[in-house]
C-alpha cells in the first residue's frame, strides 16, 4: 500500500465530506437555512464509518470539511485586507484557505476520534459523536480565543424566523440550560440519530429487531425533548410585566469606515447628536401625548463603536460637546471611547457614560480584545506589534447605571463571549447593551453571523440585548431570542443612517442554568471524551498483552 493511499482518504468519502459541509455551509447567513444543520453532518459521520479502519484518513475527511465549512462561511476575512490594506484578491483567498485549514484541524480531531470510538464500540460509537462534537468547539473556544460559528449559531434565524428550529426537538431557548454548545449538543443528538438509523438497518442481519431498537431510540429521543419543551413553557407562564422601564435611543450613523477628514469627522459627530437630540423630543412627546415642551424622562442616548475615535478624558472639547448635549436634553448618553491605562501608558477601548448633569458616571474597559487587532495576545505581545491596535485589556465586569437600572455592555467582538454576559447578569444587570461596527468587513454575511451571536447571548442569560450598531445590524432582542425591533425590518437598511428607539424593563433577578453553572454542559463532554479515549486505550493494551 502506498504512502497516499495510507493518508488519503476514499474519493466517495472525500465527496461526503464535502457534502455535510456544503450543508452546513447555507444553515449559515446570508443562506440561513438553518434546518440543514439538523443533518448537516450524517454525511461526514457515515464517511468516517466507512474510513474508521485509518484514524489517519478519519482525520483527513475531518480536516476536508473543516477546511470547506470554515472557508465557506467566514470567506469575508478577506474583505478588510482586499479593500483597505490593498491585498490582491488571490493573496488574500489563499491567506484565508490557510486559515480554514488551520481551524479546520478541530473537525479533524472530531473524525479522528469518532473513528477509533466506532471501531472500539461499533456503531453504538455514534452515540457519543455529539459529546464529542462539543469537546472539539470546547477546545477551540480555548485555544484560539473564540468559536465562531459554532453550529448552533445556525439556529438564530434573523429577523422573521426567529422561532424554534423544531417542535418537537428543541433549539434555541435550550442555551439557557447550558449555553451555545449545549444547543449544539441537541442538533448533533438529531444527527446521530439519523446516521445510526442509516447504517444500523444497512448493516443489520435482522431488520425486525433492529427496527423495534432504533424506534424506541427515537422515542426517548422525542419524549426527552417533549419533557424538556413542557418544562421550558412552564417556567415561562409566570413572566409579568415590571417597571421601571428604561428608554434607550440607539443611533446607526453609518460612518465611512476610511477616507474622512477632520471636517468630516466634525460634521458627522454633530449629525449623530442631531439625530440623538431629534428621537429624544419625539420619545418624550409621545409620552406626554401632546406636542408641547416635552417632559421630563429617564432617556439614554446610546452611540456605536465607530472610527470616530473619540478620547473623552484627552479631549476638553469633547467633554464639553457631550456636557451640553446631556444637560440640555436631560440624557444619559453611552459612547465608545479610547482611554487612558495610567498603569502602561496605552489606552483602554471603552465605553463612557456620562449623565444628564453632563459628567461622567461609569466607564466599561473591554475585557476581550479583538486578537492580532486590537491587541497581541499574551505572552507574545513582547515581540510581535499588534496590526490595528495595542489596547490594554480591562479588569473589571463594570455595570452601567442606565436610568434606575442597570445594563452590562459588550464591544463589538465580546459579544461572543457568554462569560462575560454570565457575569454582567450575576452583578445585578437588567439588560446588556451591545456597541459595535462591522463596517471594515463590507456588506457580508459578517453581519448576521454576529448578529447570532448577541441572540445566543440573550437567551443565555435570559435578558434583553440592545443592539446599537455604524453600519448594522442595530436590534433589540428579547430574552427568548425574538428580534422586536430591527432596522433590517422596520427601519434603516444596513449601510444606511438612522435611529431605533428601546426600551426594556426592571429584571426580576432570575438566573439561568446557563448563568449559574456556566460551561458544565462543555465540561462534561470533554470529561466524558477523555474518558472513552482512555477506555479504548486500556482496552487495546489489554489485547495486545
Amino acid at each position: 500500500m502506498s504512502f497516499l493511499t495510507k493518508i488519503l482518504p476514499n474519493w466517495k468519502n472525500a465527496l461526503l465530506a464535502i457534502l455535510a459541509a456544503g450543508l452546513l455551509i447555507v444553515a449559515f447567513p446570508d443562506f440561513e437555512w438553518w434546518f440543514t444543520a439538523w443533518f448537516a453532518l450524517v454525511p461526514l459521520m457515515w464517511a468516517v464509518e466507512r474510513e474508521k479502519e485509518s484514524v489517519v484518513r478519519s482525520f483527513a475527511i475531518g480536516w476536508l470539511f473543516g477546511t470547506v465549512f470554515f472557508f465557506g462561511t467566514c470567506w469575508w476575512l478577506t474583505f478588510a485586507p482586499i479593500n483597505y490594506a490593498g491585498f490582491p484578491p488571490w493573496l488574500a483567498y489563499s491567506g484565508m484557505v490557510f486559515v480554514a485549514a488551520a481551524v479546520g484541524l478541530f473537525p479533524a480531531l472530531f473524525a479522528g476520534i469518532l473513528a477509533v470510538l466506532l471501531r472500539r464500540f461499533g456503531s453504538w460509537g455514534f452515540l457519543a459523536a455529539p459529546f464529542v462534537w462539543v469537546f472539539t468547539e470546547f477546545l477551540r473556544y480555548w485555544l484560539t480565543g473564540n468559536n465562531w460559528n459554532a453550529i448552533a449559531y445556525s439556529q438564530a434565524c434573523e429577523p422573521s424566523c426567529s422561532i424554534p428550529a423544531m417542535w418537537l426537538v428543541p433549539s434555541l431557548w435550550t442555551a439557557a440550560i447550558g449555553g451555545v454548545l449545549f444547543t449544539t449538543g441537541v442538533i448533533l443528538s438529531v444527527n446521530v440519530m439519523i446516521v445510526r438509523t442509516l447504517t444500523v438497518t444497512i448493516t443489520s442481519d435482522d431488520l425486525v429487531k433492529t427496527s423495534k431498537r432504533i424506534a424506541l431510540e427515537w422515542t426517548f429521543l422525542l419524549a426527552l425533548s417533549l419533557a424538556l419543551s413542557f418544562v421550558h413553557a412552564v417556567s415561562n407562564l409566570s413572566n409579568v410585566e415590571r417597571k421601571p422601564w428604561q428608554t434607550v435611543v440607539a443611533i446607526q450613523p453609518n460612518v465611512p469606515m476610511s477616507g474622512i477628514s477632520y471636517s468630516d469627522l466634525e460634521r458627522l459627530r454633530q449629525r449623530q447628536f442631531d439625530l440623538a437630540e431629534l428621537e429624544v423630543r419625539k420619545v418624550r412627546n409621545r409620552e406626554s401625548g401632546t406636542d408641547s415642551e416635552p417632559q421630563d424622562r429617564s432617556v439614554t442616548v446610546v452611540l456605536p463603536e465607530s472610527p470616530m475615535n473619540y478620547m473623552y478624558n484627552d479631549d476638553l472639547e469633547f467633554q464639553r460637546f457631550v456636557g451640553d448635549f446631556s444637560r440640555r436634553n436631560q440624557v444619559s448618553v453611552l459612547f465608545n471611547s479610547a482611554e487612558p491605562d495610567d498603569t502602561n501608558g496605552k489606552y483602554f477601548n471603552s465605553a463612557v457614560m456620562v449623565g444628564p448633569d453632563g459628567r461622567e458616571v461609569a466607564q466599561y474597559d473591554k475585557i476581550f480584545l479583538l486578537p492580532f487587532g486590537e491587541a497581541v495576545p499574551r505572552p507574545l505581545d513582547s515581540v510581535i506589534p499588534g496590526f490595528v491596535g495595542n489596547f490594554s485589556y480591562g479588569r473589571e465586569y463594570d455595570i452601567m447605571p442606565v436610568g434606575d437600572l442597570k445594563a452590562g455592555v459588550m464591544i463589538c467582538f465580546e459579544s461572543h463571549f457568554g462569560q462575560l454576559s454570565r457575569e454582567y447578569v450575576r452583578n445585578g444587570a437588567d439588560a446588556l447593551i451591545e456597541m459595535t461596527n462591522d463596517g471594515y468587513l463590507g456588506p457580508t454575511p459578517v453581519l448576521r453571523q454576529h448578529l447570532a451571536n448577541a441572540i445566543f447571548r440573550a437567551v443565555e442569560s435570559n435578558r434583553p440585548v440592545l443592539r446599537v450598531t455604524n453600519v448594522g445590524i442595530t436590534a433589540h432582542i428579547s430574552p427568548n431570542g425574538d428580534i422586536c425591533d430591527s432596522m433590517a425590518d422596520c427601519g434603516p437598511k444596513s449601510y444606511t443612517e438612522g435611529t431605533l428607539v428601546m426600551s426594556f424593563p426592571k429584571s426580576d433577578g432570575s438566573q439561568t442554568l446557563y448563568v449559574r453553572y456556566g460551561e458544565w454542559f462543555a465540561w462534561l463532554c470533554s470529561v466524558l471524551t477523555l474518558g472513552l479515549l482512555s477506555l479504548c486505550v486500556v482496552k487495546r493494551k489489554t489485547c495486545e498483552s
